[in-house]
């Protein structure tokens, strides 16, 4: 960059230079101030991350993806007929009421206002009147077809999930489009079995693991990150014990995809940040701090 020229450097001991835009100056277009730089930060807002730590928040990712291998394999045993449809709604419902006791006795103080235990009776009251036109809604449909978009469905639902703690803002969109994909990879699933009995189980579960679930795992995580270990674990064991009595090769694989994810994936996270780089200085845009305003009194 040239030098400012004698002329310039004279005007401009008669101006401040300013930063600003669409201003006219003494200044040539490409001028630096001696103070340009006073500011430079590099790497000023990187997180410093902590292994140990970060292999507890990869739980919620393998909370996740382990919640919709389960619910496949409880498709796979109502689709061979190795769990029986009504044990299945009973169980269910079981589960969910204990859930929601311990939500009500433990938990609630959190959130007040929680109160789903209406809603989802209504769900299920209509998801049984539902049932003989989801056991028909694609059959005319193939089957690969229907394996197909179930898993594109799936993978959407994990691809826009909410793995926060729900107080971010804009959560609520990609959390509800999160658990219609689910919803609608379930109907899929739902319209291979036999009988309306085995489509209300496999929907009344998908309503309970998709909907209900991952609001009590949001809340366990933020209530402790000792609870959110346990269920991790827990959905684990569920996991790795289901696959064992669907095939070997599928619960091996799913035990690597578990040791990569908890294990593999932090290391490799905090192995590759010395290569991060990020500079701020005062070319970065201007950011307008907006407070809130307090209410107006009233007259």
């Amino acid at each position: 960059m040239a030098p400012p020229s004698d002329a310039t450097t004279a005007t401009a001991a008669k101006a401040v230079f300013r930063k600003v835009l669409y201003m006219k100056q003494a200044y040539p277009d490409n001028y630096v101030d001696t103070t340009f730089l006073e500011h430079f930060q590099q790497n000023a807002t990187i997180r410093v991350h902590d292994y140990w730590t970060t292999v507890q928040d990869s739980g919620v990712i393998l909370q996740h993806g382990t919640s919709i291998l389960v619910f496949v394999a409880l498709f796979i045993f109502l689709y061979t007929d190795q769990v029986s449809a009504l044990r299945l709604i009973w169980s269910g419902a079981l589960l969910t009421a204990a859930g929601y006791v311990f939500w009500d006795v433990g938990m609630r103080k959190l959130d007040p206002s929680f109160s789903y235990a209406r809603t989802a009776l209504f769900i299920f009251a209509m998801l049984l009147g539902l049932s003989p036109i989801l056991m028909t809604l694609t059959k005319d449909t193939s089957s690969d077809t229907i394996w197909a978009m179930t898993v594109v469905m799936f993978l959407a639902n994990a691809s826009m999930h909410d793995y926060g703690l729900g107080e971010r803002a804009g959560i609520q969109f990609s959390g509800t489009m999160s658990t219609n994909a689910a919803i609608f990879a379930s109907v899929l699933l739902a319209s291979r079995l036999p009988t309306s009995t085995h489509v209300f189980a496999l929907m009344s579960v998908a309503v309970e693991w998709f909907a209900l679930f991952p609001i009590l795992r949001r809340h366990l995580r933020r209530l402790s990150s000792h609870h959110s270990i346990a269920l991790t674990c827990l959905l684990a064991i569920v996991c790795t014990a289901m696959y064992y009595y669907i095939s070997i090769t599928l619960m091996l694989i799913y035990v690597a995809a578990c040791i990569f994810v908890t294990f593999v994936c932090p290391w490799w996270l905090i192995s590759i940040q010395k290569y991060k780089n990020e500079i701020h200085g005062p070319w970065d845009e201007a950011r307008p701090k907006l407070q809130r305003q307090s209410a107006m009194p009233s007259h």
